[in-house]
């Protein structure tokens, strides 16, 4: 309970250095309005405006390739993580795609799909996928080793194995790796939309920009906060309740 007044503490002394700022013109309010403004600005396009619909679609954009990159990387990351032998032939490989930057890879994915919708899927798909695939891997090449040696006296399968045993030894990593990802995927949603063109805040924030519509553009950039921060809370709420059983152990 302290600890949340004291966060809230902080946001309202940011928000009055942020008003003060606008008040004595310190920038100019045709590149920082106050937060007055951009809540007025950000419950207009709310209401009556289209900030509703890019909204809606920049979430869709950044679910979908989060799901995406979930399936993906759960999947190979179990796999690749229960064997030794895979992960000394794929390591390389990894290690070669893990640091390049989903955005640099734009170019690339423009070049296949053009400046479409789907372009963006797979750009987001690509980014959020390696904390999924690196932190699942992790996961399950991390087995107790008493757990696999239960495993082999039972004569579980290499898939009973990894949906008996593995999965839920390696589900605290996958779901901190999800968590990052569904981070990734907001970002790489945005760029993308700004990119491209297609309908989404990135977009507006960028037609903000352009026009010299510093409240829009701050009403955008506080609804992408705003997502990002239901979103993580959601996430560690439903990583409480996965994990519940471990709080009994």
């Amino acid at each position: 309970m302290k600890q949340s007044f004291l966060a809230l503490v902080v946001v309202a002394i940011w928000l009055g250095l942020w008003q003060l700022s606008a008040e004595m013109r310190w920038v100019s309010p045709v590149f920082l309005p106050s937060p007055i403004a951009s809540a007025q600005s950000l419950v207009a396009g709310l209401s009556h405006g289209t900030l509703t619909g890019w909204t809606l679609s920049t979430i869709g954009r950044m679910f979908n390739g989060w799901v995406l990159a979930c399936a993906i990387g759960m999947v190979l990351g179990a796999v690749i993580g229960i064997s030794p032998a895979l992960r000394g032939w794929l390591n390389p490989t990894l290690e070669v795609l893990r640091p390049l930057p989903a955005s640099a890879m734009m170019p690339v994915f423009i070049g296949l799909l053009g400046f479409t919708p789907h372009m963006i899927l797979a750009v987001i798909a690509f980014g959020a996928l390696w904390p999924v695939l690196l932190s699942t891997m992790h996961g399950f090449a991390n087995i107790e080793p008493r757990l696999v040696e239960v495993g082999r006296l039972l004569g579980l399968s290499r898939a009973a194995f990894i949906f008996k045993i593995g999965l839920p030894s390696a589900l605290p990593d996958a779901l901190a790796g999800m968590r990052l990802a569904l981070t990734v995927s907001l970002i790489l949603a945005v760029v993308g939309e700004m990119l491209t063109a297609q309908p989404g805040l990135g977009r507006a924030i960028l037609f903000a920009a352009r026009s010299f519509k510093s409240a829009d553009l701050f009403a955008g950039v506080m609804v992408l906060g705003l997502i990002g921060f239901s979103c993580n809370a959601l996430l560690a709420a439903i990583e409480r309740r996965a994990l519940a059983w471990q709080q009994t152990r």
